[in-house]
């Protein structure tokens, strides 16, 4: 089966989205007595949104509606178990660190009308910049009056009875694991059920070491000469502003069944379908760029680890902050251009391997010393197996989810597809000649 490059369709630049009623929501009983929670210093450095947008069909029992006032009300109670959500950013003055204010202030939640059908909007898979009005940023919002708020939930019907659930929350309170199990514990609450899985919501537990002890050298990583307790919403990489062109290249399963077997070093050997596709696609971008010319050239990719199952003892698995860290590969443009793709896969599966307990410790305490930002050519950011599409709501799995995204050349983003769950969709934006040298080393390494 060959690799499928999506031309991408003219998007619905409008989906005509009126906002019908905001409002801010608080717990639904009394919460513990007012605290601060401590931020991790892999929470600190992601004070930015994340914004995701859950599609669903409509259903003839749960208009749209019926499944705002599910929601909302599955929110109040939600707020006490992740009572974080309802507080706000703070940095505090002795430490210069940001940590949250568990005030009780409240999450948002905004219902909203779209005069389009989901027809209408289109093959959902591609990300279109007008699903934005799906989601409410904190940034912007009128009901900000006491600060950023850390989760806003918008509920957004369609003509044909579908509705779209886009939630806004700040990074420092979830990754795309914790978020996940967020998602499920709403579910389970919306359909008058108890929590799906009781959140962790001790950050102490990635705490840097006291005095901190840097015992690995950290090349993924570049220092800021920037405190924690400020605003660090700069981005990981330099955003140049220039025209991009992007394309999603669909990988099927059968594209992973030739590139696992090319890659394996032995008839037994085991290859992981995210090791060969961070591969592959290492050496298609690496190489489309000018400075590949270079044979010399190190080029570095980026891509996140959980760390949960890593550490000594393991974190649980319901902790319900950021337990990810940045793993990185190296690999000159010549071995990137010359050599075999299993070469490649086992330098992607040494970046994960080399995650242990002391170089997860390590890298948190090296946080807490230099203060900084992952730091590589590029970022590979997987929404791939997160799941977000198969949380059951009382109304049924969405049809598709998905992030708001905006298009960077730097980085990568890997989606799962809507009709065939072994397949991946690969989101590329590249200026225009990096396009063309991407695309043809694309179908070049896939045929060879």
């Amino acid at each position: 089966m060959g690799i499928q490059c999506q031309e991408t369709p003219p998007p619905l630049q409008d989906l005509k989205v009126t906002i019908q009623n905001s409002s801010l929501v608080f717990p639904n009983h009394e919460t513990a007595q007012r605290k601060s929670m401590f931020l991790s210093n892999i929470d600190q450095v992601l004070n930015f949104n994340v914004e995701t947008v859950h599609f669903f069909a409509s259903h003839e029992d749960f208009p749209p509606q019926t499944v705002a006032e599910k929601i909302k009300d599955a929110l109040e109670k939600i707020l006490v178990p992740y009572d974080f959500l309802a507080g706000r950013l703070k940095s505090n003055a002795r430490t210069g660190r940001l940590e949250v204010d568990c005030n009780g202030a409240g999450a948002g939640f905004v219902v909203a009308s779209s005069e389009c059908t989901l027809d209408e909007i289109g093959d959902l898979v591609y990300p279109n910049a007008a699903f934005a009005k799906l989601v409410v940023n904190s940034s912007d919002h009128s009901l900000e009056k006491d600060g950023k708020l850390l989760c806003i939930i918008q509920v957004t019907s369609f003509k044909c009875g579908g509705f779209a659930m886009g939630i806004s929350t700040s990074h420092a309170t979830f990754d795309g694991i914790s978020f996940k199990i967020f998602l499920q514990n709403l579910a389970a609450l919306a359909g008058g059920k108890p929590l799906a899985v009781t959140p962790c919501n001790d950050r102490e537990l990635l705490a840097a070491r006291s005095p901190p002890r840097v015992t690995f050298p950290h090349p993924e990583l570049v220092k800021l000469q920037t405190h924690l307790g400020q605003e660090l919403n700069a981005p990981v990489f330099d955003d140049a502003q220039e025209a991009l062109d992007f394309k999603i290249f669909r990988l099927t399963s059968g594209n992973f069944s030739d590139m696992k077997e090319k890659a394996k070093t032995s008839p037994s050997a085991r290859v992981s379908g995210f090791n060969v596709v961070t591969a592959h696609i290492w050496r298609c971008k690496a190489l489309s760029q000018s400075e590949a010319q270079d044979p010399d050239r190190v080029s570095t990719i980026l891509y996140a680890v959980n760390i949960r199952p890593r550490l000594t003892p393991p974190l649980p698995e319901s902790y319900a902050g950021n337990a990810v860290l940045t793993a990185y590969a190296n690999a000159t443009c010549k071995e990137l251009r010359e050599g075999p793709i299993s070469k490649l896969v086992e330098r992607v599966a040494e970046g994960s391997k080399r995650m242990t307990d002391e170089y997860a410790r390590s890298a948190i305490d090296w946080g807490e010393i230099h203060k900084g930002f992952p730091h590589g050519d590029f970022l590979l950011s997987s929404w791939w197996k997160l799941g977000f599409d198969e949380v059951d709501y009382p109304w049924g799995c969405p049809r598709y989810s998905c992030p708001v995204v905006y298009h960077r050349k730097d980085i990568i983003l890997l989606f799962p597809d809507i009709d065939d769950k072994n397949s991946v969709n690969v989101l590329v934006a590249l200026p225009c000649k990096e396009m063309e040298k991407f695309e043809s080393l694309f179908h070049k390494f896939l045929s060879a």
